[in-house]
């Protein structure tokens, strides 16, 4: 099941609207249970939704073919609709600003080594 849970979550991920509500009734089970098979793993659903969100935007900001889209853009085709909320979760997931990551700069807690 969580197999399926995950490869759902992957093709959902530009979806704004995607919750853990949503992917449990996809799947027929209660969000409840949803969030056990998350528990059982040690992390919530929203948290691994944002993580693989965060991930697919960092890849495609540092993907030379691709410096024609905005962050904006880029965020928004990984369900974030929020500049501000994009752009500090990703600090904080990365230690560098999304525009950092577009131009191949090393985390800030490199430079301040």
């Amino acid at each position: 099941m969580k197999q399926r849970v995950d490869a759902f979550v992957e093709r959902h991920l530009g979806d704004p609207a995607l919750t853990p509500d949503g992917i449990a009734a996809a799947h027929g089970i209660s969000t409840r249970h949803l969030y056990t098979l998350f528990r059982e793993e040690g992390r919530t659903v929203a948290a691994w939704i944002r993580e693989r969100r965060l991930e697919r935007c960092r890849r495609d900001l540092a993907d030379p073919s691709l410096r024609d889209r905005s962050i904006h853009a880029i965020a928004a085709r990984w369900g974030f609709t929020d500049k501000a909320h994009f752009s500090r979760a990703f600090r904080a997931r990365y230690d560098m600003t999304p525009s950092d990551c577009r131009h191949g700069l090393p985390p800030t807690a490199v430079l301040q080594k």
